[in-house]
């Protein structure tokens, strides 16, 4: 392997070439509307029922793309089901005689396509639908699903939590079309609103920010939330219980809510008062926070079988097990800066196929260790640094690379593994190393400009890298990610890596984004 000569560009002239990225134009763009006269063209095609993704190839329709979710769910504490509709406002790529979205576990009960009623049938994952009429390329359409769930119905894999008074979901990674019909692929980002019918005395929060409450008959209350940004359907956050929301402010009038189990309000307070420090200090190395509101969801549930993690980054609003707020800050602090930064890495930018999430769960680990060495806190090996952390990761490499696959090339079973994480962290430890950390610091900004409220694949992350440090890394961060033996360390060439021993196994975390006990040593 082959590096280049260090460039230690002066920061100044690193920042303007990061600020010149910014102007780069975002992925959420949509194709220009056509009209849908007599004389356009019927003929057309069935989509394709995938998006090709390396790691989930059955998630995801082609043929068009969604603009915009509404979701109108609608909560009986009774029968405990959800009555649903789910409205998507789609702009077709080509001309479309069925298309399909992801589904799984609804009860479809009708479907309108451009206010006309089409047929459906479920198959596997998918509901298809075959319209009245053949939908022309690049036209608006909106698709109406009237359906009801089952939050506590019994799935291969589903993105509902049940709790004693209600429900969360947790949709990562493959699971939002659980919850509501959907095109369920990262790559798709697209606006949401949501309004939630619950009986008065719960609360119905979501994604995004309130923007109108009803008093409803029938003792019932409907809430309101549009999400201002554009979100994977990955990250949508919905849930209804026995909640209290409370507001502060972070920096720069930032407006925070935590929506908290009302039971347990005060004794959650010491952690949830966290955020602000928490957010100040990423904001002074990634820049202004992404969204228009942040907060924690404390979810109502004890029950350690209701999810098998510890915190995940829905968008504004990261979900958490109450307990584990409920411990010391210095066990706490370095994993709740792990969630925020993925507001960053991973929601404002999410990744374009789940082969890239290296680049949202790298960065969350990278800068939650940060954190907490800069505080002195110890790890659960007993390191308080960052090099002594890299070293000991950095011995593990061929280890992980024989058992889990390179960073960036994982599969469905070790999507999770600490490869991902740490792996990924190492990668990042060694980039700085090798550019320096002005340039460090300008790229990261760079990338997060350039692909804001978009999707960016590892090539994109690679690109920018060596647009904004000045030198070609491609290679270099080619071999970090995808090669099978772990290369030199920039400016540790002392640094060995133990030989492989076929009988171990990587350590596994559950599922991603989350407080696990191999990587979050954290």
């Amino acid at each position: 392997m082959r590096y280049r000569t260090r460039v230690t560009a002066p920061a100044a002239a690193l920042i303007g070439t990061a600020a010149a990225l910014t102007a780069a134009s975002s992925a959420h763009a949509t194709p220009a509307p056509t009209g849908t006269s007599p004389a356009a063209k019927t003929s057309g095609t069935p989509g394709l029922e995938t998006l090709g993704d390396p790691v989930f190839p059955d998630l995801g329709n082609d043929g068009y793309r969604v603009t915009s979710y509404h979701l109108d769910f609608a909560y009986d504490a009774t029968t405990r089901l959800v009555d649903a509709t789910a409205t998507l406002k789609i702009c077709t790529t080509q001309a479309l005689t069925r298309l399909s979205l992801d589904a799984l576990g609804l009860d479809i009960r009708a479907v309108r396509v451009g206010g006309r009623t089409a047929t459906f049938e479920q198959v596997d994952e998918k509901l298809r639908i075959t319209p009245a009429r053949t939908l022309p390329a690049k036209a608006w359409v909106t698709v109406r699903v009237e359906y009801s769930a089952d939050p506590r119905r019994d799935l291969a894999h589903t993105g509902w939590v049940d709790t004693p008074d209600g429900f969360a979901v947790c949709c990562q990674p493959n699971s939002a079309h659980t919850v509501f019909p959907c095109n369920d692929h990262p790559s798709d980002k697209a606006d949401f609103s949501f309004r939630l019918t619950v009986p008065s005395g719960l609360r119905g929060v979501a994604t995004g920010l309130l923007v109108r409450t009803e008093t409803l008959s029938g003792d019932r209350t409907a809430y309101t939330y549009r999400s201002r940004e554009p979100m994977a359907t990955e990250l949508v956050q919905i849930t209804v219980g026995d909640y209290v929301v409370k507001d502060r402010q972070g920096p720069h009038g930032l407006p925070l809510r935590d929506v908290v189990p009302t039971a347990r309000a005060a004794a959650l307070e010491p952690a949830l008062a966290l955020t602000p420090g928490i957010v100040e200090w990423l904001e002074a190395r990634l820049g202004a926070y992404p969204f228009e509101t942040y907060g924690l969801l404390p979810c109502n549930s004890d029950d350690p079988n209701a999810f098998d993690f510890t915190g995940l980054e829905t968008q504004t609003l990261t979900i958490y097990k109450p307990n584990f707020l409920l411990q010391e800050e210095k066990k706490i602090g370095s994993h709740m800066m792990h969630e925020l930064v993925h507001s960053y890495f991973g929601n404002s930018v999410s990744p374009a196929t789940w082969a890239d999430l290296w680049i949202n769960e790298g960065h969350a680990d990278f800068y939650g260790l940060l954190y907490r060495y800069e505080r002195g806190w110890a790890d659960s090996l007993g390191l308080t640094t960052m090099e002594a952390r890299m070293k000991d990761t950095y011995a593990r490499g061929d280890q992980w690379r024989h058992d889990s696959g390179p960073v960036a090339a994982p599969n469905a079973v070790n999507l999770f593994d600490s490869q991902r994480y740490l792996g990924g962290v190492l990668v990042l430890y060694a980039l700085r190393n090798l550019v320096g950390e002005a340039a460090f610091n300008a790229l990261e900004r760079a990338f997060l400009a350039r692909y804001r409220n978009s999707s960016a694949t590892t090539e994109d992350y690679i690109a920018v890298a060596s647009e904004v440090s000045g030198q070609d890394v491609s290679g270099f961060l080619r071999d970090w990610l995808y090669g099978t033996k772990t290369p030199r360390m920039p400016g540790h060439p002392d640094w060995t890596v133990t030989p492989v021993k076929t009988s171990l196994v990587a350590p596994h975390s559950l599922r991603g984004g989350h407080y696990h006990d191999n990587s979050a040593t954290l």
